[in-house]
């Protein structure tokens, strides 16, 4: 297994509290691990302008698998704290990061 760094970008089309933000960073922070808290990695980046990124930690055997599996966690954790589907657009998610033994 290798650890990967996987950016989701998105756009919130609706406004977004600050209580909304913060259950979603704790949502998020269930996929921290010592990686990006030693490269100080923000897990949700949000601009005024409604487009945000989020950065996690996924183990995964290859790119696509952890590509697929960051973009369930953070729908999942975006509909768990009241976002819909349509509240909340992602992006192709993308690889910015691996951390492996080889």
């Amino acid at each position: 297994m290798t650890t990967f760094v996987i950016t989701v970008p998105g756009t919130f089309v609706v406004d977004v509290t600050e209580n909304s933000c913060a259950s979603l960073k704790h949502k998020l922070g269930a996929q921290r691990t010592g990686l990006s808290e030693s490269e100080g990695l923000d897990l949700l980046t949000l601009n005024n302008n409604g487009t945000f990124s989020v950065r996690l930690e996924v183990d995964a055997a290859d790119r696509y698998e952890a590509e697929l599996d960051a973009l369930g966690f953070v729908s999942t954790a975006l509909q768990e704290t009241g976002f819909a589907e349509k509240d909340a657009l992602l992006g192709t998610p993308a690889v910015t990061g691996i951390d492996s033994d080889i």
